[in-house]
């Protein structure tokens, strides 16, 4: 079974964060997502560059915190990292809506869709093509089938396909860092 870090609620983060030797809190969610609304003195690790330089991170790190909307994208950055070598990580339960909903502060600027809001829509908009578009052209309503099934297997998988593409559009990315960059910051206790 693969390791699993402990959760942190965010009353236990905000003391840590409070303490002089306070973890690095990393972001895993896109760009977009991060430049929307991220906890002050994060940093931005997408969790597909976590993934591709997790050594690197090892080595520039003590301990850290992984953070995304609920948890499901920092438990998967949790396996990279354990993958890695990596034993002092903490998840912050319930990400960042469980964060935001504590009364703990934002760092708000750009109004953008989180990623899970963005699915919802995209799968909608395609069972709905699927559907009315099968009253005109027979064989259609597959097409709702199938994104039915893609989310069946999304949940019992706890992965998005949907969403990892999503992620990957021009719209949910932002300048950001490079990786040998952030790791050089996070090394430092600099920000981007």
């Amino acid at each position: 079974m693969p390791r699993l870090s402990p959760k942190i609620d965010a009353a236990s983060l905000r003391d840590l964060l409070a303490a002089p030797d306070a973890p690095r809190l990393l972001d895993v969610r896109t760009p977009a997502e991060f430049a929307a609304a991220h906890i002050p003195g994060s940093y931005n690790v997408p969790l597909d560059t976590l993934r591709e330089h997790r050594a690197e991170l090892r080595g520039s790190l003590d301990g850290v915190v992984l953070v995304c909307r609920t948890g499901a994208r920092a438990a998967q950055a949790d396996r990279a990292l354990g993958e890695a070598g990596m034993t002092n990580v903490h998840i912050l339960d319930g990400g960042i809506a469980a964060w935001e909903a504590a009364g703990a502060p934002l760092n708000r600027n750009r109004s953008r869709w989180d990623l899970e809001r963005q699915v919802r829509l995209v799968a909608g908009v395609l069972v709905l093509t699927g559907v009315v578009g099968g009253l005109a052209l027979p064989g259609l309503e597959w097409l709702a089938a199938a994104v039915g099934a893609g989310l069946t297997i999304a949940a019992l998988t706890n992965t998005c396909m949907m969403g990892m593409l999503l992620a990957k559009l021009p719209f949910n990315r932002t300048t950001a860092c490079n990786a040998e960059s952030m790791v050089a910051l996070l090394r430092d206790g600099r920000s981007c």
